[in-house]
């Protein structure tokens, strides 16, 4: 997945250039100063004279935390010629605050770092790959002081995180899913300030990421911004053009992707659009809309009876509130390994399901109705545990490690396009996010990858663009969706024993760890959905389901014995 900044090390001399003593001290500087709140905004410090080559280098990357258009600051650190073809448009390099420069024996200063991730024109992030950042500077004398002139990044800015995270916000700009039935978030990073609302807005006309691209629909293909997006108090106005000959349906979903994305803006204001200068007239609609206005595109909407699941030492499926599902799958009459369950989009009530077992030394999947009978549709060597999303009934499954198959409602199997799969190694598990859209599949069992499910009506279904989203974390055992752009997986960090819990954005962003506190061992497996608190099988050799709540886990039921069980789900 390489859409974001392509970085370029230039390693040119220049002739007749000055170069950076190579007997200067080799030390390596540790961590910039850490920015307070109240720095947001400020322009940055102008070049301090007598300053070393490492200095300036340092002031360069500094001066990129700077809301001024084309960043003249950072252009002092530069020389003439290099300020005038370097561009700060093309988007941002993210290193880590703890960089180091080093003056090399050629004369550079090295910079290196590690590469949190880069950040595309369009705020479009993608994940640092895992290796680290380096970059070669080269600098003249000018007037007695140095310059760079060979910036790190001729395009594009050079940004540590802390600086990053202070200046830009986290905003998605919001599409729909093929069914219709949900907003899709495509997450983006713009800077703060007055010009935010306008961004998000052209953000959201320019149409999805390109990895999603293919997965969603977007009714404002062709529409245009008349003029910058106003906001007066709690009110935000958007007048759009070439869309006056949009067919009736497609209004609603045009209303619900803007209203969705301009919702996030401060105090969640309402909005007013209006076509051509005259106010977009809706029935039932009022003038000023708000996201309460298209609730039913909710993307973490949640069916009625979403209570988690999970399976018993005999296989039998259990609700979390202690009661034995219905039918015979709570009677342990399958031997249920794990399953899935889907609820009926228009009543909220459980419908259907899938689950695997093992029988004369095959897997087997099952399918039928929630509380009915089970019937086998397919065997193989294994399954992993199957997924199902929100917007159809269709249970998804990864067969021997590397076919992908979805179970449709008529319980016929078929087999999803995914070739990048084939390159990428063997599957151990696959979950569908909330709407259906992307997937999140461990492959080989170290490694999170996050694709797009593509829908053609004269093709198969395709999970394309399957691209890493976690490379720091090691030993991925198991990852489920918390919300439509946020996943929790199971995995080794760095350096650590044993598995732990972690939250992460769908991009890669602000992976953090989840506490830990009341299990009473390793968690093996984890469940989660939109508005529930998470669920982990945890303990060895007995394995015990548990609850996150307040950052503590707790017993099913407060102040009781923990409940055995393994493989906790939630419906959707």
């Amino acid at each position: 997945m390489n859409r974001g900044l392509v970085v370029v090390i230039a390693l040119l001399f220049l002739a007749g250039c000055s170069t950076v003593p190579s007997s200067s001290p080799t030390v390596q500087i540790t961590q910039e100063p850490p920015r307070g709140p109240e720095d947001v905004g400020v322009e940055p410090l102008e070049p301090e004279e007598g300053a070393t080559a490492e200095e300036i280098v340092r002031g360069f990357i500094s001066a990129a935390a700077s809301t001024v258009r084309t960043h003249p600051v950072a252009r002092q650190y530069l020389t003439s010629a290099a300020a005038e073809t370097w561009s700060d448009e093309s988007g941002i390099t993210v290193i880590g605050g703890d960089y180091a420069t080093v003056t090399t024996p050629e004369g550079r200063v090295q910079i290196t770092a590690d590469l949190v991730g880069t950040v595309d024109s369009r705020g479009v992030f993608t994940v640092g790959s895992g290796q680290p950042y380096r970059a070669d500077v080269a600098l003249e004398e000018v007037g007695g002081e140095w310059r760079i002139s060979i910036p790190p990044t001729p395009e594009g800015l050079l940004m540590v995180q802390a600086d990053f995270e202070q200046l830009y916000d986290e905003r998605a700009v919001y599409f729909v899913d093929p069914t219709r039935q949900r907003v899709v978030p495509d997450l983006r990073y713009l800077i703060s300030g007055e010009a935010q609302p306008t961004a998000l807005m052209e953000r959201l006309l320019a149409g999805p990421a390109s990895a999603l691209d293919g997965g969603v629909e977007n009714a404002l293909t062709g529409a245009r911004l008349v003029r910058a997006v106003t906001v007066s108090g709690q009110a935000v106005t958007v007048e759009l053009a070439g869309i006056a000959d949009l067919a009736a349906p497609e209004l609603p979903v045009l209303c619900a992707q803007v209203v969705w994305t301009l919702n996030q803006l401060p105090g969640a204001p309402s909005v007013e659009l209006l076509v051509d200068g005259e106010p977009l007239v809706l029935d039932g609609i009022p003038a000023e809309q708000s996201v309460e206005d298209w609730s039913t595109f909710d993307p973490e909407a949640a069916p009625v009876g979403a209570v988690g699941h999970f399976l018993d030492p005999a296989g039998a499926l259990r609700l979390t509130d202690g009661e034995a599902a219905p039918g015979p799958a709570g009677q342990a009459a399958y031997a249920l390994q794990s399953a899935a369950i889907a609820a009926d989009p228009r009543t909220g009530e459980l419908s259907s399901m899938v689950g695997t077992t093992t029988r004369d030394g095959a897997a087997r999947l099952l399918v039928g109705a929630y509380g009915g009978d089970l019937q086998e549709v397919l065997d193989g060597e294994t399954f992993t545990a199957p997924s199902v999303a929100a917007t159809r009934t269709e249970f998804w499954t990864v067969r021997n490690g590397t076919a992908v198959v979805r179970v449709p409602a008529d319980g016929r199997p078929q087999v999803v396009n995914a070739l990048t799969l084939e390159v990428l190694g063997r599957a151990s598990a696959l979950q569908l996010s909330p709407d259906g859209v992307r997937a999140a599949v461990i492959v080989n069992g170290n490694q999170l990858y996050v694709g797009t499910v593509v829908r053609d009506d004269d093709g198969p279904v395709e999970l394309r663009n399957l691209r890493p989203v976690a490379p720091s974390l090691t030993g991925v055992t198991d990852v489920a969706w918390s919300a439509p752009d946020r996943l929790l997986v199971l995995a080794s960090g760095e350096g650590e024993d044993g598995t732990a819990p972690y939250s992460l954005r769908v991009d890669g962003w602000g992976l953090a760890a989840v506490p830990t506190a009341g299990l009473p061992g390793l968690p093996i497996s984890i469940a989660a959905a939109p508005g529930q608190q998470p669920l982990v099988t945890a303990g060895f050799p007995s394995s015990t389901i548990w609850q996150l709540s307040g950052g503590t886990w707790l017993t099913l039921v407060r102040g009781q014995q923990p409940v055995p069980g393994t493989e906790p789900f939630f419906p959707a």
